[in-house]
């Protein structure tokens, strides 16, 4: 028998974590299995719940996909807004794409993040290098409610529902290292260990986290300024009390890293961090300049 709308959506909701009922959301809604789910899921938890859907303009007939996002919010009830933003073809589109969805939104705005997309960040960070914290992926929380569903469980919520989905032809590119991670990778990996590998690497992923925010609050205790302390702190907590004070958007590289570290042990009297910043040492206090090493006198190597 097939389960009824009204049962499919009560037995997934225990597993999210949206904020308390009566709580103004905006969940941004692509159109897609996921992303419809949130919708609904988010009504049914008695969020007052905006859909936003944002057009890329990438592909012909792309704004018509905001028909689908209006026609389902208004089934729920929900309020309603489009948004186009111009991407444009080129290098790293993904990431632009990414960056100019998320400018057009609110940033407390809830995603339809899955335990699929949680596997695949922990994958993609892994390949890229990433320390711990990359490897600890997305935090759970309210902002991405849906990280303990499955996809299937978001698919088969929209079947139920009888729910017209969205498929964005991207998600198959094999361009876009996700893609080949989802479609490629984590199959092959699953079939290596003979068993469904995102329940495992969530786990990972849980771990990490809480170690990397256990480090996270003993660096905090370390003045990075001071010379001294860097230079006779365990290495891990020095490196992330230096990625602490150099993170402003994005935080440095391990190499970055590593080089402000020898300016603390005296290896080096400064050191050039990229996008005109620059750590030097005097007195065994360390300073973060802004602009070309002439600019405030410093000294150069």
């Amino acid at each position: 028998m097939a389960e009824r709308p009204g049962d499919a959506t009560q037995r997934l909701l225990p597993r999210c974590t949206f904020p308390p009922p009566g709580t103004a959301v905006t969940c941004a809604v692509s159109g897609g299995a996921d992303s419809l789910a949130l919708l609904v899921l988010a009504v049914a938890a008695g969020c007052d719940v905006t859909a936003v859907h944002v057009d890329h303009a990438l592909r012909p007939g792309s704004h018509l996909e905001a028909d689908v996002v209006r026609d389902a919010a208004e089934r729920f009830g929900a309020g309603f807004r489009a948004v186009r933003v111009d991407v444009g073809e080129g290098p790293n589109l993904e990431a632009r794409a990414r960056a100019a969805r998320y400018a057009a939104l609110p940033v407390d705005v809830l995603t339809g993040h899955t335990a699929d997309d949680q596997a695949e960040t922990v994958m993609v960070n892994l390949l890229r290098g990433a320390g711990a914290s990359g490897l600890a992926a997305m935090r759970p929380g309210p902002r991405r409610p849906l990280l303990a569903l499955r996809r299937a469980d978001t698919v088969a919520l929209c079947e139920a529902l009888g729910l017209a989905v969205v498929h964005d032809p991207s998600n198959d590119d094999p361009r876009h290292l996700r893609n080949r991670v989802r479609h490629e990778l984590l199959p092959l990996l699953d079939e290596l260990a003979r068993r469904d590998l995102v329940p495992v690497l969530i786990r990972q992923a849980d771990v990490a986290r809480d170690e990397a925010d256990l480090l996270d609050e003993l660096a905090a205790a370390l003045d990075p300024t001071d010379a001294r302390v860097l230079a006779a702190a365990p290495v891990p907590l020095a490196r992330r009390a230096v990625r602490r004070w150099l993170t402003e958007e994005h935080p440095p590289d391990l190499a970055t890293v590593e080089r402000v570290l020898d300016v603390a042990r005296g290896l080096a009297v400064g050191t050039d961090l990229g996008r005109g910043r620059r750590v030097t040492r005097h007195q065994q206090r360390l300073t973060l300049h802004h602009g070309p090493p002439w600019a405030e006198g410093q000294p150069t190597e």
